[in-house]
Parts: C-alpha cells; sequence; structure tokens
C-alpha cells in the first residue's frame, strides 16, 4: 500500500494510498480519532475502514491530521484539521478525477470532521460514522444532513453516551429522501475494544447494501498494519 505525501493547509500531510483498478471506482477518505489522545491513522479501526472500502473497489486514502506522524503542523481544535481533510479529498480527487461517487468515514473527533466536510462538499453521497461524540462537538451544523449514511455506536460508551447521539440520529431521520442507518454494537465501548471485527462485520454489510453487492476485490493482507 503506497505511502504518500500531499500539501496541506500547514504543509506536508503522511498518509496511505489504495489506489483501485477499476476506471471510474469511487473513492473514500478515512479520518482518524482525536489527534491528542492517541488518534493515528493506523488505529485500528482506521486501518480496518481502509481495506473494508477498499475490498469494494474504492480508491481510498487514510491520512494522519497535522501535527501527528510525519504530518506538518499543530493541532488546531477542529478547524485546521477540517482544511486537512478538504486538502485529503482534493488530492485524491486529482489522482481519479473519474471517480464516479465519493464517500468519507470517521472515527470519533474524526466522526465530527468528517460531517462537517459532508456539508461543504455536495460531491460526498455516502458517510460512516462511528463513536461521534455528539456531547463534546457541536453537530447542529448537520441542517440538514445532505447525504444518506450509518452512524455506529457502542452501548457500553462511557465518552460519547448513546443518548446523546440518539437525539441528534433521530433528528437527521425526520428529513426527506436521505436515509440514515443506525447501528449498536452490544459490549462496545467508545474504542470497541474486544468489539472490532463486528463493528466492521456491520460497515461491510451497510457498504454492501449500499453498492448492491460489488464483487470482493484481493488486497495485501490486513495481518500487518503499516
Amino acid at each position: 500500500m503506497p505511502e504518500v505525501i500531499f500539501t496541506g493547509p500547514a504543509g506536508r500531510l503522511e498518509g496511505r494510498f489504495h489506489p483501485s483498478k477499476q476506471r471510474g471506482a469511487p473513492i473514500a477518505v478515512i479520518l482518524h480519532p482525536h489527534p491528542q489522545f492517541g488518534g493515528t491513522m493506523n488505529n485500528q479501526i482506521v486501518y480496518n475502514l481502509y481495506y473494508t472500502f477498499a475490498e469494494r473497489g474504492f480508491s481510498v486514502l487514510r491520512f494522519n491530521f497535522r501535527g501527528v506522524g510525519r504530518s506538518q503542523g499543530n493541532f488546531d481544535h477542529g478547524t485546521g484539521e477540517l482544511s486537512d481533510a478538504a486538502a485529503a479529498l482534493d488530492w485524491v480527487q486529482g489522482i481519479n478525477p473519474e471517480a464516479r461517487a465519493c464517500w468519507i468515514a470517521g472515527v470519533s473527533f474524526g466522526s465530527w470532521i468528517g460531517m462537517q466536510l459532508l456539508m461543504r462538499r455536495p460531491e460526498i453521497e455516502g458517510f460512516i460514522s462511528i463513536a461521534p461524540p455528539a456531547n463534546r462537538f457541536d453537530y447542529s451544523f448537520l441542517a440538514p444532513c445532505p447525504s444518506s449514511g450509518l452512524f455506529v455506536h457502542g452501548d457500553q460508551d462511557r465518552v460519547a453516551p448513546l443518548k446523546e447521539v440518539m437525539a441528534l440520529i433521530e433528528k437527521l431521520k425526520t428529513q426527506r429522501g436521505i436515509q440514515i442507518e443506525h447501528a449498536v454494537i452490544p459490549g462496545a465501548n467508545h474504542f470497541f475494544e474486544n468489539r472490532v471485527d463486528e463493528l466492521i462485520e456491520e460497515v461491510g454489510h451497510y457498504l454492501d447494501r449500499r453498492l448492491d453487492n460489488p464483487p470482493r476485490l484481493p488486497t495485501p493482507s490486513r495481518a500487518k498494519q503499516s
């Protein structure tokens, strides 16, 4: 899986990119958890999401926000990270100008950034939002939510309690023409410790429904994270 360096608003950004071999393949960008609490593009959930999209024919990018790993810059409390995500999407689109669709996926803090990017980029037609911290960050900008997508939460999440997320989801479900699905993983905490397989299986089932069961494509083994 190629290592990539691309230009962000605060300097170089480090990523991993899996190019699809299919012409016009859809693209996906994966956003990692909070940089100040150990979040990186090698987070176990981010890593598995990356391959979940790749196996379904996507050209997919995961990258480190500013100040993480070899990415330049400093943490910017969400404002700069949103700019980083926009730069990442620009880069992927530049590599794949014929892409027929675009998705965004984020984990915790990355979910908050991803949903903001969704509001700014009308070409994003689907999202995966995992453990959105609706109690810690303002999601009121989702008015209305422009695309259909999936929220996934653990029923043992103490960082972002389920009831806070449910209030957000119930509001979004009232919109016409937008289908918001929600999956709850039993026994899972905010980090999905010992529940990542169940989480990824749920995301995979959702993508298969949305994409009309695409054929699975071989990708490098997930056994070694890099």
